[in-house]
């Protein structure tokens, strides 16, 4: 019989912080200026990982990561705006804010029923010579003339609204655009849940150029935007889900949306064993951190149906002891995201 001992070889290390921001893009920026922190302090991008329970809940995050230049990538989802139909939805955008943008024409066109690519380089060409061009796409003929002219009359109105913020116009194209994403994807609900969500980061915008803008960014090879650090060519955060995320570790991990409904799910709310089995995936998230830990949720949540709704912490924190976590509460100071202990006083 052998006697076991177990023992680490890891000194103590900082406690896991519980941060608590004013919504979904305040805990994007923290992530975001907290990950730029630790790579200046000499800590790899590709040994930090953000964890989330389910692909969507990384959207906002992306467009946050490549506004700051951070280069990643993601594991258990594609990344937001590489998925067809946000692509769709945003190409209609584009050809309202740029009618000569011949790339959103195309894939606008190919939408269409009886459309094909020969068709679509003909009423392209059309169009270039055309001094109005919704009159244009109105007088096409053959099949494919009714489904040009829903097209002409939803980009015109579009048009001429005036200045219309982004989450209006994505609402107005999202209403032409839902029978196409029924007809053409046999999982449209989950389809439509992402432009959801594209509708709730629009919220966050005045401008649809600035809209467009920062999801058209594409994160760079090279180092992130003001990190000085040495050259690292292959170095990538990683972003995944949890079941990804099994059997690996990182230096520093983000669990982002801890929230009851989000973490666990709203759909394991029905059966004990469900719940049992999300909170043994709370546990694989959280023991994938050497080091740093990090668990992040918004207490305002927007909703498309109900507006912004407040949101509760998720109960698979309610055994821990306050006495072993930082917590910190973003708050917003000239502009800019800071924040500021639990422990300390508000000022």
């Amino acid at each position: 019989k052998y006697t076991k001992h177990l023992f680490t070889r890891k000194l103590d290390g900082p406690l896991p912080v519980l941060v608590e921001a004013a919504g979904e893009n305040a805990q994007s920026r923290f992530i975001a200026q907290k990950i730029l922190e630790l790579r200046e302090e000499g800590v790899p991008l590709g040994e930090m990982a953000v964890l989330f329970r389910s692909s969507f809940h990384s959207f906002d995050l992306e467009i946050e990561l490549s506004r700051h230049g951070l280069p990643f990538i993601k594991r258990g989802g594609v990344k937001f705006i590489e998925t067809a139909h946000v692509k769709d939805l945003l190409a209609h955008l584009r050809v309202v804010a740029n009618p000569l943008d011949a790339v959103s024409w195309h894939r606008v066109l190919m939408l269409i029923e009886g459309v094909g690519p020969k068709k679509a380089q003909d009423v392209m060409a059309a169009l270039v010579k055309s001094d109005n061009p919704y009159q244009t796409l109105r007088e096409m003929p053959g099949r494919s003339g009714k489904g040009l002219r829903d097209l002409a009359l939803t980009l015109e109105s579009l048009a001429g609204a005036g200045d219309l913020r982004p989450a209006e116009q994505v609402n107005h194209i999202y209403e032409y655009y839902l029978p196409i994403l029924k007809a053409q994807y046999d999982d449209y609900p989950k389809r439509t849940r992402d432009l959801d969500h594209l509708h709730t980061i629009a919220e966050g915008y005045q401008g649809v150029e600035t809209f467009l803008s920062d999801l058209a960014l594409e994160p760079p090879d090279g180092s992130a935007t003001g990190v000085e650090a040495p050259d690292r060519d292959d170095e990538r955060l990683v972003l995944s889900t949890i079941h990804s995320a099994k059997g690996l570790e990182w230096q520093c991990v983000f669990v982002i949306w801890i929230v009851d409904g989000r973490f666990p799910s709203v759909y394991s709310f029905i059966a004990d064993e469900e719940l049992e089995e999300e909170r043994r995936l709370f546990y694989v998230a959280v023991t994938r951190a050497k080091r740093h830990l990090y668990l992040t949720y918004p207490i305002n949540v927007f909703d498309k149906g109900s507006g912004m709704l407040l949101s509760k912490p998720s109960r698979f924190l309610d055994p821990v002891s306050p006495a072993l976590l930082d917590q910190l509460v973003l708050v917003e100071e000239g502009g800019r995201p800071d924040w500021y202990s639990r422990d300390d006083r508000y000022v």
